[in-house]
């Protein structure tokens, strides 16, 4: 996809020539006769780079510039004078633009300034993303032979553009594996950007995905850029995919094909380049026999498959998990880490973990914060020296009921509670823990008449670790 550059100047000899020169390099060029305009081409198409006349009708260059900068900082901008006023140059300088160029633009220097430009914007957005990445830990913890083959997968696949498909239950670090997949490909300079296509509205999501433009339907009173064109370059992570409406999966599909798209409410065809990785926790090919999935894009995006191992297929890595997630606490906290004993973690070791890694993270977390030593030991977990209290046997009363319904009624509030509790409360990972949408859970709840807390505002901070 070309790179866009906008030219900000009233005199229209100037705006040609400085489009002329830089069209014969390859770049998409715009131009806008005031800064009034500038700030809307701006905000509506999202250039590059602009070149900013200083003397504009209205609003002047300085003026223009320092609301951009406002809004987007990291938008490089080149001042163009008639005058080389050394005021000006500083004034210009201080507000935040890249170069100062007098006119006429001389073409070579215009070429040389322009790359300059971009390619400090591109390490400047690159040392950004690296920055973020090395502020959130999503290391692959484990050495049980399925995570080092899982980890051999991972490095095979990475340099190449195919689409991968990661499969797993809930909780078992899906996320980590595209992230990996992502960080040691050849586009690992490039955005990363995930959608959770559980999360989002069937209305909202092709907006979400492919941008709309300004007036496209009620409430687009800007035009915006869609998931597709942010990871020009990079990756786009569709998780939970299998999520994703019949009519989205027809969409997703010619984009992969024809790596090109139109926002909504647009007709302009926008060229990407863009790698996609899937993730579901359910049986795709179920749903294709239901009619629920596309078969065609089942085999667009399982180029290479990848399954992500429940954590009690490999107990070996609970004691690094175990030891990982608390020197992650300390460090977030900036308190000691604190030490389980041998025994304590033998005992973690036998459970379950239905809700795979994620619960495992939220239950060492919770020994951290309400143990008041140093040392976590058995007396720290919860009576009868297993995770969690063991669930009682069925009371003999229940077999009395001679309503299957009403069986089935009482089993599942029981079952609801428990899973509540074992998430403390959080209605969206309880949804998720046990397969169910949330909108579904919320109405059992208030069947049931049973006690919710609020949401975690997120779920991120549950991600760490696979």
């Amino acid at each position: 996809m070309a790179r866009t550059i906008l030219i900000v100047d009233d005199e229209p000899a100037i705006s040609q020539t400085l489009a002329g020169i830089l069209q014969d390099e390859g770049f998409d060029v715009l131009t806008a006769p005031d800064g009034e305009t500038a700030l809307r081409v701006v905000e509506e198409e999202g250039p590059d780079l602009v070149f900013l006349d200083i003397a504009l009708p209205g609003l002047d260059g300085l003026e223009v510039l320092q609301r951009l900068k406002e809004q987007q900082p990291l938008l490089p901008v080149v001042m163009v004078s008639a005058y080389g006023n050394v005021e000006n140059a500083v004034k210009a300088t201080r507000l935040g633009a890249y170069d100062f160029i007098e006119k006429p633009p001389h073409a070579d220097k215009i070429i040389l300034t322009v790359r300059n430009a971009l390619e400090l914007s591109r390490l400047t957005e690159e040392n950004l993303q690296l920055r973020q990445r090395t502020g959130r830990p999503d290391e692959i913890i484990g050495q049980s032979p399925v995570m080092q083959q899982l980890r051999e997968q991972v490095r095979i696949v990475a340099p190449t553009n195919a689409g991968v498909l990661i499969t797993g239950e809930n909780g078992t670090g899906k996320e980590l594996v595209a992230r990996a997949i992502h960080r040691f490909s050849k586009r690992a300079h490039k955005p990363f950007v995930e959608v959770n296509c559980a999360a989002i509205p069937e209305e909202l999501i092709e907006s979400e995905l492919f941008g709309h433009e300004k007036g496209a339907f009620t409430g687009a009173t800007s035009k915006r850029r869609g998931k597709f064109d942010q990871a020009h370059e990079g990756t786009l992570f569709l998780d939970e995919i299998a999520d994703m409406s019949l009519k989205t999966q027809a969409k997703v599909l010619r984009i992969l094909q024809e790596q090109r798209f139109e926002r909504v409410g647009g007709s302009r065809p926008i060229q990407v380049d863009v790698r996609v990785v899937a993730a579901t926790n359910k049986n795709l090919e179920e749903l294709i026999s239901r009619g629920q999935f596309r078969e065609d894009l089942y085999y667009r995006i399982n180029v290479i498959p990848i399954q992500v191992p429940p954590l009690r297929d490999r107990p070996e890595d609970i004691p690094l998990l175990i030891e990982y997630f608390l020197q992650e606490f300390a460090r977030e906290n900036h308190c000691p880490a604190k030490i389980m004993t041998p025994e304590a973690v033998a005992v973690l070791r036998r459970r379950p973990w239905p809700g795979n890694v994620r619960e495992l993270k939220n239950f060492v977390q919770r020994l951290a914060i309400l143990t008041p030593g140093r040392v976590i030991d058995l007396t720290h977990l919860p009576e009868s020296g297993e995770a969690e209290p063991a669930a009682a046997p069925l009371d003999r009363s229940f077999f009395q009921i001679n309503s299957l319904k009403e069986a089935k009624s009482q089993f599942e509030r029981e079952y609801l509670r428990r899973k509540l509790a074992e998430h403390q409360g959080n209605v969206g990972l309880t949804a998720e823990a046990i397969g169910l949408e949330r909108s579904h859970l919320y109405k059992k709840i208030r069947t049931y008449g049973l006690e919710a807390g609020r949401d975690a505002e997120d779920n991120g901070g549950n991600r760490n670790g696979a």
